[in-house]
């Protein structure tokens, strides 16, 4: 193998590595022994544990964050909606060991990578599109950020017990997930300030 090669198979024995046991019981022997390399070729290529994990979850970060942005491209808010949650489950169903390792805890001494940090990520790509959403339908777009994180966090909860479940299917999964937040988005009134009103300012939905 050339050394690019031989880089991007030890990735992929880490991945597999890292879902299975998680960062802590995975070592740089058995990636070694896995790769069929010697453990001076490992920290070769990535300086240590700590370096080939964060390489690994940064890929994976991109991974999943370019298919949940190139399903915000186009379409109306709920078609929108339907492409991103596709997207996401999609990712963990193609993907589901480098998904085990997004969803588990990082090493203490990482500070950047968590799945916290990632989500944080995506919801800022869903709040432009509601933040838009909510402008156009008159409905105080201060709030497209606490609705932005309601609606990932449901997705990545959902998707994490997918990841095991894997019952219904994935378009059934979305096509719930879609009607469950599209009916409590179009059922939004706008607040007039009495935040324990519950929608008693009456003021325009979303539907």
């Amino acid at each position: 193998m050339t050394g690019t090669e031989r880089r991007e198979q030890l990735i992929e024995v880490a991945r597999e590595l890292f879902a299975e046991k998680g960062f802590a019981a995975a070592s740089i022997e058995e990636v070694a022994q896995r790769g069929q390399v010697s453990k001076p070729v490992v920290y070769e290529h990535f300086g240590g544990k700590e370096g080939l994990y964060a390489v690994v979850v940064d890929r994976e970060m991109r991974r999943l964050l370019d298919r949940i942005v190139s399903a915000l491209s186009g379409g109306d808010p709920r078609e929108l909606l339907r492409q991103a949650a596709e997207a996401f489950l999609g990712y963990i169903e193609e993907n589901a060991g480098g998904f085990r390792v997004l969803v588990r805890d990082s090493p203490a001494s990482g500070g950047s990578g968590m799945f916290s940090s990632l989500l944080g990520d995506i919801a800022g790509q869903v709040e432009h599109v509601l933040s838009r959403e909510f402008d156009r339908r008159g409905v105080d777009g201060t709030l497209a950020a606490l609705y932005s994180q309601a609606l990932v966090g449901m997705v990545a909860l959902t998707g994490q017990w997918w990841l095991d479940a894997r019952h219904p299917d994935r378009d059934a999964v979305a096509a719930h997930l879609v009607n469950l937040a599209w009916h409590g988005l179009s059922g939004l009134d706008q607040l007039d300030g009495d935040w324990f009103g519950y929608g008693s300012g009456g003021g325009p939905s979303l539907g």
